[in-house]
């Protein structure tokens, strides 16, 4: 399981957050706040992959197990074609 990982993730992504919202109304340089930004992004991007790795991992094997798998496998189906618009 991927828990540290993420939950540090997280944290530092709203650690940047914060300070994107200072930069920005200290009136920074957009094209900086648009790179942090895409940090945070990226961020954010590892955590969920992360996250959706633990669940297919847990969750999705174990349906799989108990014949409900379908179930689990779309709502992953799901949410790879949001990622992916």
């Amino acid at each position: 399981m991927n828990e540290e990982k993420i939950k540090q993730l997280l944290k530092t992504g709203r650690g940047q957050v914060e300070g994107i919202l200072k930069m920005y109304e200290e009136g920074r340089y957009c094209v900086d706040i648009s790179k942090q930004i895409l940090s945070v992004i990226a961020m954010l991007q590892n955590a969920n992959a992360l996250i959706l790795n633990d669940h297919i991992s847990t969750c999705v094997t174990e349906a799989i197990f108990e014949q409900k798998g379908k179930e689990k496998i779309d709502e992953i189906t799901e949410i790879l074609v949001k990622y992916l618009r």
